[in-house]
């Protein structure tokens, strides 16, 4: 998925959940318990940062809609600047401007019911879907255009 809900506390506990997103696969796996993403420019709010900046703990929810699933991530974030690890978090042509990566160590994860979860398509997902579809039609309307005499 393109996107997840991630959550930090502040020094004096209040927690604070934030959405992040990019393109497909931006949540990179860097080794069996690391992952990390390149965390775009946003809002300016910086609440997350600030927040990661007292209190390293961190969890995420990711959420598959179209396969229904979702994983429950809880970690140790820290951030990154170094262009080693940056460059390796950097999605190719994705134009939005990176200000930094954040690497979480996770430390317990998991697949959590979904019941309620619906079913829900990029617009990417739903243009290849209909793809067949839409090249059938075509088809049937130039053989029917060829019966009809016309052109097609």
């Amino acid at each position: 998925s393109g996107s997840k809900r991630i959550a930090t506390a502040s020094a004096d506990g209040r927690p604070y959940v934030q959405h992040r997103g990019g393109p497909s696969g931006f949540l990179r796996v860097m080794d069996e318990r690391t992952i990390g993403f390149a965390d775009f420019r946003g809002n300016r709010q910086y609440v997350s940062v600030g927040s990661l900046g007292q209190d390293d703990r961190v969890a995420l929810i990711l959420v598959d809609y179209p396969h229904q699933r979702r994983l429950k991530l809880l970690g140790r974030a820290r951030l990154v600047e170094d262009a080693q690890t940056l460059q390796a978090l950097t999605v190719e042509g994705y134009q939005a401007r990176v200000e930094r990566g954040i690497v979480i160590t996770v430390e317990a994860f998991d697949w959590n019911c979904p019941q309620h979860l619906t079913p829900r398509f990029t617009t990417e997902e739903i243009k290849a879907a209909v793809a067949p579809l839409h090249a059938r039609i075509a088809e049937l309307e130039t053989a029917l255009a060829a019966h009809r005499g016309a052109e097609p």
